[in-house]
């Protein structure tokens, strides 16, 4: 069976599809809500201070371990009192110990073991009378408590951002899908064709052989159509979201079920380099952008 080949783009195509990416990009960022981080800002800066209040001022830290560790905000400021701050996931290494408020709560040595672990590299630059015999001044503990806000909500902000967008694409996506008569079916793992959706129907976040598809179509044709929704804030960043990600994910699908029955594909938005494209595309991914739906949707009206 002859299928309708999936879009093949020239490098004066991408390039100017990136520059058109990333003007829409540029927009979005100039219009986002400024007092978002404002509200970040200050959420994070009453933590802080009450972290400060309940320790008085990081002095003593383990004698009220507990009610630290206990309350996830507080727990989120602790990280960020190293120098520099300590992941989520790094911190549970380190202590060996579970981030879970109420088995904090039930064991305390598990509480101090995690309070240790953090003074034990707390940033002296912020922080430099707490490895000292001294009481912090009143314009140390502004100072510290200003610059730990700042680089807490600024995490927070880029953090959103990046959920935010990716999800917004999603949307976007699936609107279209809907546009062009395909129907939402439940989400499933996804061994072989015999488990995929049926035809004219897709699928939310699932794992495509070994590795997860943001959202899977099966086309009318038959091919399963694997999307990746990708977005990049410089071109740095763009080559691991497309090439170190999308593009290996295009490979093992390839691998998996076949070049015939796949067409492996990623929907984009943000800054990324014309090179990066086409070896992304090289490698047997469909490239299409959040901007341009219209050629996602040619795809589907002649792939049956």
């Amino acid at each position: 069976m002859n299928f309708y080949p999936a879009p093949r783009w020239t490098p004066d195509d991408f390039t100017r599809a990136q520059l058109a990416a990333t003007d829409a990009f540029r927009q979005e960022r100039l219009i986002e809500p400024a007092d978002l981080y404002g509200e970040a800002f200050l959420a994070c800066k009453r933590a802080i201070i009450d972290l400060f209040s309940l320790s008085v001022s990081l002095t003593r830290p383990l004698e009220v371990a507990v009610e630290i560790t206990s309350q996830p905000m507080l727990l989120e400021v602790l990280r960020y009192l190293t120098g520099p701050p300590v992941s989520e996931d790094d911190l549970k290494v380190l202590t060996g110990a579970s981030l879970a408020p109420a088995r904090l709560r039930k064991n305390p040595d598990m509480a101090r073991r995690v309070i240790e672990t953090i003074w034990g590299a707390v940033d002296p630059n912020r922080f430099p009378w707490v490895r000292g015999a001294a009481e912090p001044t009143t314009e140390e503990t502004e100072a510290a408590v200003l610059a730990t806000a700042a680089m807490m909500a600024t995490r927070r902000i880029m953090t959103a951002r990046a959920n935010q967008a990716k999800t917004h694409q999603e949307e976007l996506v699936t609107a279209r899908l809907r546009t062009e008569g395909f129907e939402e079916v439940r989400r499933r793992r996804i061994r072989t064709l015999e488990d995929a959706p049926q035809r004219g129907t897709y699928c939310g976040e699932s794992l495509l052989g070994s590795r997860k598809a943001d959202v899977v179509v099966r086309l009318r044709d038959g091919r399963l159509m694997a999307i990746e929704c990708k977005v990049s804030n410089s071109s740095t960043n763009s080559v691991k979201r497309l090439n170190n990600d999308a593009a290996a994910k295009a490979s093992s699908w390839i691998s998996e079920f076949g070049t015939a029955a796949t067409v492996p594909s990623v929907v984009l938005s943000g800054v990324f380099k014309t090179h990066n494209l086409l070896q992304a595309q090289d490698q047997g991914l469909t490239v299409f952008w959040a901007h341009d739906l219209d050629s996602l949707a040619t795809f589907l009206a002649h792939a049956q």
